[in-house]
């Protein structure tokens, strides 16, 4: 296929960003807005807010080291929830380790996403019913995977999509390429979702790739790019709806770019975001926090209040004590548990490991 490139001879200008609302919440872009119910928008807030309590809240647990690893989220709300909020439950989610909250407002359990940070074998524990694999710690490999399960959908004739979510470093692997240019070849109906925070662990997107925008890889595989506001909750809803009912009629993958940014670090497990950016740069992206902005479009409307601010809130600090209560009460992992879910039968290494440790544990109680 003929790349398509205009009079500059630029194909970056080909993918500009999708902009629905300003940073003070104010429609920018009339014909782009899509439809979605006054309920919607109440729920998508609602989840949106919920989840930045529920992130903050975490953090502390993770400081006093009652949960283990955690990829702070705040300022990514709206690429996440957003574009989840369009997922049916029969959709499945392949997230990468930073993409827990969809996965909780897929289906799965909040105690379980606690036990999952612990490293406790219970985490990964699905209920049946929940269309989901366990959040994935190789970079990208989620994208080979997203592929398979969308041409599997599509053999079966069902009418369902693969939701894929990773981060800006994981366009530079391989798994990426393969991903998009094998449900690409099969017209596998799949959405992949590049969350561009800017900086993958820390380093700058610009020293990743000389792409002008990473919606434009999507070139390369023959399917659909869009770059999009990743601050902007309805510009994020409308590109994922689009993406699915392209996907849904048969035309193939989309993959979408989020522009968005992490206020926090990377992780919890060291990282000093202060090396490798700015105060000013962080300032300037708490401009464009999704919450505020979303917050402005919807007291406008009459559709949110302080009150339905204070209430929201109020429900996630209880049902995440209630949660951690609950997982606090889940048996302690042993060695053996761990090993003994490695292998359906066991390896002779593996073997001989649960041995020793089954004795010394014996000697233990």
């Amino acid at each position: 296929m003929d790349l398509p490139v205009n009079d500059s001879g630029r194909i970056e200008d080909f993918f500009p960003t999708l902009r629905i609302l300003d940073t003070q919440g104010h429609v920018i872009n009339e014909q782009a807005r899509p439809e979605i119910s006054n309920d919607e928008l109440k729920e998508l807030m609602r989840r949106m807010v919920y989840t930045r309590v529920w992130d903050q809240r975490a953090l502390k647990l993770n400081r006093q080291g009652r949960l283990g690893f955690y990829a702070p989220v705040a300022g990514q709300e709206a690429s996440m929830l957003a574009s989840a909020f369009l997922m049916d439950q029969e959709d499945w989610l392949l997230p990468s380790y930073r993409d827990i909250p969809q996965l909780v407002w897929h289906g799965l359990p909040l105690y379980k996403a606690f036990l999952y940070s612990r490293g406790h074998f219970e985490g990964g524990q699905y209920p049946e019913e929940l269309k989901a694999v366990m959040p994935q710690i190789i970079i990208a490999a989620q994208c080979t995977q997203a592929a398979g399960i969308a041409l599997g959908l599509k053999k079966r004739g069902k009418k369902q999509v693969a939701f894929c979510y990773f981060g800006d470093g994981a366009t530079s692997q391989g798994d990426f390429y393969e991903g998009m240019n094998f449900a690409g070849a099969y017209r596998a109906p799949a959405i992949f979702i590049c969350q561009n925070n800017r900086f993958a662990i820390s380093v700058p997107v610009e020293k990743q790739t000389a792409a002008a925008s990473l919606a434009q890889k999507a070139v390369a595989a023959g399917i659909r790019g869009i770059q999009v506001d990743g601050m902007d909750p309805l510009a994020v809803y409308a590109a994922t709806k689009k993406a699915r009912e392209h996907a849904i009629a048969g035309d193939g993958p989309t993959l979408i770019e989020t522009l968005t940014y992490r206020y926090g670090p990377h992780t919890m497990a060291g990282d000093d975001p202060t090396r490798y950016r700015t105060d000013e740069l962080t300032g300037e992206w708490e401009k464009r926090d999704p919450l505020i902005r979303f917050r402005f479009y919807l007291e406008r409307l009459g559709l949110w209040s302080q009150e339905d601010e204070e209430q929201t809130a109020e429900q996630a600090r209880t049902d995440v004590d209630k949660a951690l209560k609950q997982a606090d009460r889940v048996s302690k992992q042993n060695v053996t548990d761990l090993l003994g879910f490695m292998f359906e039968k066991p390896t002779q290494n593996i073997q001989e490991q649960l041995d020793a440790y089954s004795a010394r544990e014996g000697d233990q109680r």
